[in-house]
């Protein structure tokens, strides 16, 4: 068997396609794969799709492809234009790369597949390509594959945000909190975030009337955003984001007394743990802090937060009832800290007490947002807030990319 048999096989060429020759360079090791046609070969138009058209004329093109070994690989081939009686001259399409592109499908599937686990300039010094045209692939497939995305069967969304650079730069995420995917990034965490989730709703065959739940946190701006444009979803609010609150309040009551109480130095995440998960040193540092005679203000802060956190474990039927009795004891309590985070609860009782109802958070968003700083960290951050949200969809959007196997 010839050479050039040989890797027209492999590279699963089919007629007219047919390798011509091949160069291998040990020196630079690089190889060198010629492909051509027949004199007189037809082809497809890549509009219409009228058949048996002759070539107009060619031009040369050269394809980056898998390695093969530790040698650089390409494709080169006279790539024809036909003169197609509905459309014009076009340039034929490829079975091995798509219009546009200087890889092949092969090396560009590779690179989605190690994307969604190495930052991209990591992939780009291991090909000896630069990170840009690496993007562009990442930017091209996610792109296409959000195009034909269908939310025709979204019904509960969970809203978060997730910062893209140091500062105050964030992108806000909408998730289907049934499948659960991304379906929606978008810079900025105001309440235009919700109308742009919107439209891309609507764009992909999704009915706003359709959603029936929405989950966030506590920021003004969602919920604006969500009850004007989701008019007939029910809020609820994330039970993590409201225990963050009930933390807060707890760790300044701690600061507050630390001035006067040094027992307290070095024990702030006693006090915002469960019982459950301490260390054995900490239950014991924790016993001997919480002694009534000690008579410490972050003990009864701590106790408050304790009962609250009960609140979800509550029958249905009883929770607003336990609700109001913790809302009494927290007011009364004459810890400013705590006070304030129990009238932030009155100012979002409804939400509070929807998930009793609705049954869902966005711990599903939380675990997205986890895996999105993961890998912005070993990114060591992306240079635009673009490339960071093509990879929120590469992570999160479990998109169909359509990729060759």
């Amino acid at each position: 068997m010839r050479d050039t048999d040989l890797l027209q096989m492999a590279l699963g060429l089919t007629p007219p396609w047919q390798v011509s020759e091949s160069n291998f360079d040990p020196q630079h090791k690089r190889l060198d794969i010629h492909i051509d046609f027949p004199r007189g070969s037809t082809f497809s138009c890549p509009e219409c799709g009228m058949e048996k058209v002759k070539a107009y004329d060619t031009e040369q093109k050269t394809w980056r492809h898998l390695n093969f070994f530790q040698h650089e690989t390409y494709l080169s081939a006279r790539v024809p234009r036909i003169q197609c009686n509905k459309c014009g001259i076009r340039l034929v399409n490829l079975p091995w790369a798509r219009p546009g592109s200087g890889f092949t499908l092969m090396f560009e599937a590779m690179i989605m597949t190690l994307a969604k686990a190495m930052p991209v300039k990591t992939i780009a010094s291991f090909v000896n390509e630069h990170d840009t045209r690496l993007w562009r692939i990442l930017h091209h497939y996610v792109d296409d594959a959000l195009n034909n995305a269908d939310y025709s069967d979204v019904t509960e969304v969970g809203v978060d945000e997730t910062s893209s650079k140091r500062g105050h730069n964030y992108v806000s995420l909408f998730v289907d909190l049934e499948v659960p995917r991304v379906l929606f990034a978008t810079e900025g965490k105001d309440a235009s975030t919700v109308a742009r989730f919107k439209q891309n709703l609507v764009e992909h065959q999704g009915k706003p009337d359709n959603i029936k739940e929405v989950c966030c946190d506590m920021s003004p701006a969602f919920i604006s955003g969500v009850e004007k444009q989701f008019p007939d979803a029910q809020l609820t609010f994330d039970k993590f984001h409201i225990m963050k609150i009930i933390n807060e309040a707890v760790d300044e009551v701690r600061r507050q007394e630390q001035k006067d109480r040094p027992e307290l130095a070095r024990t702030r995440y006693i006090w915002l743990k469960n019982p459950a998960n301490l260390k054995l040193s900490q239950v014991g540092t924790l016993a001997d802090l919480t002694v009534k005679k000690l008579n410490l203000k972050t003990s009864r802060a701590y106790h408050i937060r304790l009962n609250f956190q009960e609140l979800f474990s509550q029958p249905p039927h009883m929770a607003e009832a336990y609700l109001k009795k913790w809302f009494y004891w927290a007011t009364h309590s004459r810890l400013e800290p705590i006070k304030k985070a129990a009238y932030t609860i009155k100012r979002h009782w409804n939400g509070v007490l929807r998930w009793f109802h609705s049954n869902i958070n966005n711990g599903i968003l939380e675990g997205i947002n986890s895996l999105i700083q993961a890998a912005k960290a070993k990114a060591r951050g992306y240079r635009t807030t673009r490339n960071l949200i093509t990879m929120v969809y590469l992570i999160g959007g479990k998109l169909n990319f359509r990729l060759p196997t």
